[in-house]
């Protein structure tokens, strides 16, 4: 089963992660196994990063590998759990529970954009 989260940032453009743009969405894709602790953290901190660094909306899709493990192959998974990111390209991926914020952004090409932001 599949789980989509659509949002948005409420806090002000530019103060943080992706910059906006017109056609820019983050489409994020989290593939967890069932309800452990630790697929239940990386769904928690992936949330949490998106509301505090992604300025740009956003789609979280969880992907529960327990009930639908054909789903790995599509992203070529070999660990859980993972998150891909699937837009902006190029594609990125980051395997973990997402609790070290600043390699999640690095992993991401966030923390990049925003030194090149402040940089400008």
């Amino acid at each position: 089963m599949t789980k989509t989260v659509k949002r948005a940032s409420k806090r002000p453009a530019g103060k943080r992660g992706l910059t906006p743009n017109s056609e820019a969405i983050c489409s994020l894709r989290l593939y967890v196994a069932g309800q452990t602790p630790k697929s239940l953290t990386a769904i928690r901190n992936l949330k949490r990063i998106c509301e505090l660094h992604v300025d740009i909306p956003y789609r979280i899709e969880v992907i529960d590998l327990m009930a639908n493990p054909h789903l790995a192959g599509a992203d070529q998974i070999l660990a859980i759990p993972t998150l891909v990111r699937k837009l902006p390209e190029p594609v990125r991926k980051i395997i973990g529970d997402l609790s070290s914020v600043q390699r999640v952004l690095i992993a991401l090409d966030i923390d990049k954009r925003i030194e090149e932001r402040h940089d400008a």
